[in-house]
């Protein structure tokens, strides 16, 4: 086997550091538009749950393009 040149691993790091990146907007997006829904409707459940989504779409966010980086 071959081992990967310093570019190529430069490369993968930046990526799982692009991933990181959106993982974290991804969440805070989503906590941020929750209290601003939980705001306007005058309810208290809509933040901690679009909050929740947003870790699970984040996740799968991360999930894919780690597969993507295995290929």
């Amino acid at each position: 086997m071959s081992e990967k040149k310093p570019e190529n691993q430069l490369s993968t790091w930046a990526k799982f550091s692009t991933i990181a990146i959106q993982m974290g907007g991804t969440i805070f997006l989503g906590n941020l538009l929750g209290s601003w829904l939980d705001t306007k409707f005058e309810t208290t459940y809509l933040e901690s749950t679009i909050t929740l989504l947003a870790v699970f779409l984040s996740m799968y966010i991360v999930i894919r393009g780690v597969k993507q980086l295995n290929k």
